[in-house]
């Protein structure tokens, strides 16, 4: 059986496993214990009845801490197995997987946003924490991600990416460019969604003067004040002049911070293999959580860059 104790005593293997460093599970493991503790003791105020016997009581658990908890959660974001599998490899059955992964995963969510490493989500706190960060340099993008073909009509051609030949959702992230870390996350859409109609319904709003990196999915999309940097698109049976190409060249250049970034998340294969849960919202969770795990682990790498601001 998988656990914490036989896996932490090999960082490489742990790290392979989880996509976390031991150093930054540990740091994250005092705001999940405390979220955990905290999520029980709203459980027992619900209860018809009180308690008759202690908590833990009862037959002997598959789990006896709470990081073999931590460890289970991560390792089906890092690996996603199907729930049968994972919990094969933890001894328990498919049921009590699914049950695991649901609960589990809206702690690790709650536990991120008290380490403050959550993205902001609502405009008002995503306006409070650009105008804090301290490089005002920011760079915007979209990401998709598949999920499995929908069996109605209508959601299948909402879903339905031509570029990827598949169905996907999509966000829309906003990145600190000196820093890799995500500020910003916009809702999941339907990928028939545009870049820039999503960036228009979520009213990001980017300080005056601050320079903002796009691509050309945000065509006509400009926050007041603001400086934005947009490669040129290339015009109908024309080409670029070597101006413009030098100009795109060094736009891409700046814009590799964002593919970074994604690149770095999409190591959680939640976020890169088809996503397999119909859970109402519960993606859209899935991703705000996996950003925060990126978020964390640069706050724990050993040469960190300037101070941000808390996000959440």
């Amino acid at each position: 059986m998988l656990n914490y104790v036989r896996v932490s005593a090999h960082s490489r293997i742990f790290r392979s496993l989880t996509g976390m460093t031991p150093e930054a599970f540990r740091q994250l493991l005092s705001a999940f214990q405390q979220v955990y503790e905290q999520a029980l003791d709203e459980a027992d105020a619900r209860r018809d009845s009180p308690r008759q016997r202690r908590r833990g009581a009862g037959r002997k658990p598959v789990w006896r801490t709470l990081e073999d908890k931590l460890f289970f959660i991560l390792v089906d974001f890092r690996l996603y197995p199907t729930q049968a599998v994972v919990g094969f490899l933890f001894c328990f059955e498919q049921p009590q997987a699914h049950y695991w992964v649901h609960w589990l995963t809206s702690i690790l969510n709650t536990a991120l946003g008290h380490e403050m490493q959550l993205p902001a989500r609502q405009p008002a706190t995503l306006q409070q924490v650009l105008e804090a960060c301290p490089e005002l340099h920011f760079i915007l993008d979209g990401t998709e991600r598949p999920i499995q073909r929908p069996k109605d009509r209508q959601r299948q051609q909402d879903y339905y990416s031509g570029r990827k030949k598949r169905h996907t959702v999509k966000n829309v992230v906003i990145t600190h460019k000196p820093s890799g870390r995500i500020v910003g996350l916009s809702r999941t859409y339907p990928r028939r969604r545009h870049d820039k109609a999503v960036a228009d319904e979520e009213g990001f709003f980017f300080p005056p003067g601050s320079p903002l990196w796009e691509d050309t999915g945000f065509e006509g999309y400009a926050s007041e004040g603001v400086i934005i940097h947009r490669p040129k698109k290339k015009p109908p049976q024309g080409e670029w002049s070597p101006e413009e190409k030098a100009q795109n060249r060094t736009i891409s250049q700046e814009r590799i911070g964002v593919e970074h970034s994604i690149g770095k998340v999409k190591i959680f294969r939640i976020v890169q293999e088809i996503y397999r849960n119909h859970r109402c919202e519960f993606e859209d969770l899935v991703m705000e959580t996996v950003w925060g795990l990126h978020n964390l682990l640069l706050a724990c790498r050993p040469t960190k860059v300037a101070h941000l601001p808390a996000t959440a």
